[in-house]
């Protein structure tokens, strides 16, 4: 056991870090039912949806930075440092990458949205819905099996994700004619990719926090 961790049991339940943790996680919730909705909104009606997933990006930005800037002036931190850090950060990339995604398809002016689009959105959006339900677990440690449950689930989506950019990817090249649309679907396609696949990197960073508890 760490030496953080003995100080642990010998402070006051954290104030800090959590509250944090959970502003960041709710805001990235949003963030991806922000986007769920935009893809499923009439052309006319996704800027507004574009806009709010601009501003929802920006505070989990400053919340990351916030965090990081609690660790500077605190020595006794709820678990290790670095895993705080890595935890943030992890879940600032998540909503990075949804955003990059909203931004494509608002700069690129995509109109049609496809079904796999439509699809990723929804499984990145499940996804947070998990991450934000194993940083609730993980305020109290009083359910590790919860969060490594909920990492699973995150685990399959992201394999789930994957899939459906390979056939979506496929079904473009064999079917779009128009190099321009092949670019931007992929462009689009490959944001959500990379969210779901930052979406893993926050379970991995959560089970290495439960193993070191457990």
């Amino acid at each position: 056991m760490s030496i953080n961790s003995i100080f642990q049991f010998l402070v006051p339940k954290d104030k800090k870090f959590f509250p944090l943790f959970e502003q960041a996680t709710t805001n990235l919730v949003i963030l991806a039912e922000t986007l769920h909705e935009a893809v499923n909104a009439p052309k006319d009606e996704r800027e507004a949806y574009y806009r709010k997933i601009e501003e929802l990006e920006s505070i989990i930005e400053e919340i990351a930075h916030k965090t990081n800037l609690e660790l500077s002036r605190n020595f006794i931190t709820p678990f290790d440092r670095e895993d705080i850090h890595a935890l943030i950060t992890a879940i600032d990339d998540v909503g990075d990458y949804l955003y990059g995604a909203a931004n494509r398809m608002r700069l690129y002016q995509v109109e049609k949205i496809t079904k796999s689009i439509r699809k990723m959105t929804e499984i990145t959006l499940e996804a947070c819905q998990l991450i934000q339900v194993a940083v609730v677990d993980l305020k109290d440690m009083n359910n590790l099996k919860g969060i490594t449950d909920a990492c699973k689930r995150i685990n399959k989506l992201e394999n789930k994700s994957d899939n459906v950019f390979d056939k979506a990817v496929a079904d473009i090249f064999e079917n779009e004619t128009d190099a321009k649309n092949i670019i931007k679907y992929k462009e689009v396609l490959s944001a959500l990719e990379s969210a779901a696949d930052k979406c893993k990197g926050v379970a991995n960073v959560l089970e290495s926090i439960a193993v070191k508890h457990s």
